[in-house]
């Protein structure tokens, strides 16, 4: 690097230095620095898709006991992934405003090899939990949900690829069949077309944010899908993934589900696929964060179908 282009990164690297070494001195750090971290909103998130999975499995039982060490291994796995992401990421964290106050972005915790290794102990703990009390098969789904999004979707695609998100969403698959493995170890049809919608979930969701957010990923280099084609055409890809989506949440039915279940996703898909037509027609923050928030009340609408449909079967 030449003495021009040294001089120019100095005062940017000297900011987010001296931010970083303040909010470090701070103090103590608050638990709730700490939880952030951990991402536990979509670490319940993808819990709860575990329980959908465990729960749409029409033959077997499992344990009581079996199915709370499933639940925290997920949430536990989910949590680690979830901080190994902030702390690969933290540099481009302080570039948008969303991201900037995290923990590891903000300096208030450091990016230690301590932290790291308390990441992977986490995961290698609920992992080792799952295997423990529930069984092989479905601690296997655990690690892959894991390692998928702390490596497949962070270190290898997030800055790589506007597709990032599709291969992504697998981890959220995989807490699916991590759930209905701890039933039975074979997974079976429903399972997997459960797997499969929260796979096809995934993009119109995260895409929706990122319309919503295409300035600041921009700002940060990250090559999001709205970034990269346009929040226009983005929002039409989102419309048209969340018809594929609708089509797919229906099918169940047709392989051994309850009508509750059809109705929660009908229900919910046609609340979506009207937020989705909004922000096709018109894309806009509005109409993106609209959409946001449509795929988790989809999402949810679904999730409680198979409880209620496998409390009355």
């Amino acid at each position: 690097m030449n003495r021009s282009s040294q001089t120019a990164a100095s005062p940017a690297t000297a900011l987010a230095t001296s931010a970083g070494e303040s909010a470090a001195v701070r103090g103590g750090v608050h638990w709730r620095t700490v939880l952030g971290v951990f991402k536990l909103r979509i670490s319940v998130l993808i819990m709860a898709t575990a329980l959908g999975g465990l729960f749409i499995v029409p033959e077997g039982s499992v344990a009581p006991l079996q199915a709370l060490v499933l639940a925290l291994s997920v949430l536990l796995a989910s949590a680690s992934a979830g901080a190994f992401n902030q702390f690969v990421e933290a540099d481009s964290d302080r570039l948008m405003a969303r991201t900037r106050s995290r923990a590891f972005a903000s300096g208030a915790l450091p990016r230690s090899f301590g932290w790291l290794l308390v990441i992977v102990a986490l995961l290698v703990f609920a992992v080792s939990m799952a295997a423990w009390v529930v069984n092989l098969s479905a601690a296997g789904f655990v690690l892959l949900g894991a390692l998928t999004y702390a490596g497949v979707y962070t270190l290898g695609l997030k800055r790589r690829t506007p597709w990032n998100i599709v291969i992504g969403g697998l981890a959220g698959s995989f807490a699916v069949l991590a759930g209905a493995a701890a039933v039975n170890p074979q997974v079976g049809p429903l399972a997997l077309l459960l797997a499969l919608v929260l796979f096809l979930w995934t993009p119109p969701h995260f895409w929706s944010l990122a319309i919503a957010n295409q300035s600041q990923y921009a700002a940060a280099g990250v090559p999001m899908l709205p970034v990269v084609v346009g929040a226009a055409r983005a929002a039409r890809i989102v419309h048209g993934s969340t018809v594929a989506l609708v089509a797919v949440s229906l099918l169940p039915v047709f392989f051994g589900a309850g009508w509750i279940v059809f109705a929660g996703a009908l229900a919910g898909g046609v609340h979506f696929l009207r937020k989705t037509h909004a922000l096709a027609r018109q894309p806009s923050r509005q109409t993106a964060m609209a959409a946001f928030f449509a795929s988790m009340v989809q999402l949810s609408a679904l999730l409680a179908a198979v409880v209620i449909d496998a409390a009355l079967r």
